[in-house]
């Protein structure tokens, strides 16, 4: 039997533990993202306004990231993943539903992006970033000052003066996607032949590649370390603006439309902080402050009115409806067609 001391103490002890909170939360925020995707000065202001300290760590691809939540590691509040991976996370339950539609902002996000395939009610994310991918060059560096012509060909067939130039980005969708758009094949394609096509193709044109990485691509472009970069509309703004010779291509055969997204991983220690700063995301001059600094387009209402005149004015960025019949968005594909990429993948990189 406890003595009426100890009794007391317990009393006290149960009443201290029932008005503690299941878990108290610190001024904190772990936020994981793209290299280079979100300006240093944004997150300062968030800081200032808010009272929580961002920590910022970076990844160069979607794989990078998936295999760190999956593993468990990182301890993040917020991560940004692109369209199938989102839809991949929802499937395997790596996300928190934090009925993201429900926050006081989310009335700012535009159609179509405010109930998109991958998270149809938005109750696991937002909008952060969308564009396409295509191809950049150094219009300077063609021979005889010849045009390029609309198409994959100029990549993966390259002109002898982008032998040894070319830049490829460290990822399997893109590379991989752009393969199929030239060949004619659906992007999730699964058939083994098509497989085998594909690989061949990325392997005859290996010799002209310079590296495959998604880190870097504006300062490579713009330095003239490559003369031509499979690359984000976006990094192709920041990297025209430094170096004027610099053109797009938009292939006929089709590009990727993708669109990041701003989620709550399993096992964040700071959900409450995370809506906090997912919200204030979804405020206009924010929202406009973070495409300005990145190139790319964002899906909030308003945001238009602090975009920089260049943004506005760029044609990779606000695209021809010419070159919007030419957008393939990217797709959550079927394991099938996955294992296949992996395997395509781990050979051409070996």
């Amino acid at each position: 039997m406890k003595s009426r001391a100890l009794a007391g103490l317990v009393s006290v002890l149960s009443i201290v533990v029932a008005a503690a909170p299941a878990h108290a939360e610190t001024k904190e925020l772990f936020l994981y993202n793209w290299s280079n995707y979100m300006p240093p000065d944004l997150l300062k202001r968030f800081e200032a306004e808010t009272g929580i300290k961002v920590t910022l760590d970076t990844y160069d691809s979607n794989e990078t990231m998936l295999a760190k939540i999956q593993a468990g590691g990182g301890g993040y509040d917020v991560v940004v993943p692109s369209g199938p991976t989102l839809q991949t996370m929802i499937r395997d339950k790596l996300l928190i539903e934090i009925d993201a539609s429900k926050l006081a902002n989310f009335k700012n996000v535009r159609e179509p992006f405010n109930h998109p395939d991958y998270d149809p009610a938005r109750a696991y994310s937002v909008p952060y970033m969308w564009g396409i991918t295509a191809i950049a060059y150094d219009t300077a560096k063609v021979a005889g000052g010849a045009k390029l012509e609309n198409s994959w060909k100029e990549l993966f067939e390259p002109r002898p003066e982008f032998v040894g130039k070319i830049g490829m980005l460290k990822d399997v969708g893109e590379v991989i996607g752009a393969a199929a758009h030239y060949l004619g094949y659906d992007y999730c394609t699964a058939k083994p032949e098509e497989g085998q096509k594909i690989l061949e193709l990325l392997e005859k044109q290996k010799p002209a590649v310079k590296l495959y990485n998604s880190e870097g691509t504006v300062d490579r472009v713009a330095s003239g370390e490559v003369a031509m970069e499979l690359m984000w509309n976006g990094s192709f703004h920041r990297a025209h603006k430094k170096l004027a010779t610099t053109a797009y291509i938009f292939p006929k055969e089709g590009m990727n439309l993708w669109g990041d997204s701003l989620a709550v991983p399993k096992g964040a220690k700071n959900v409450e902080n995370a809506k906090i700063f997912i919200n204030w995301m979804m405020d206009p001059k924010n929202a406009a402050e973070a495409s300005n600094f990145t190139g790319y387009n964002n899906a909030i209402t308003g945001a238009d009115a602090y975009l920089t005149p260049e943004l506005k004015a760029d044609p990779a960025i606000n695209v021809s409806p010419e070159v919007t019949a030419l957008f393939r968005p990217t797709k959550d594909c079927p394991k099938a067609a996955l294992d296949m990429d992996d395997k395509i993948w781990t050979r051409l990189l070996r």
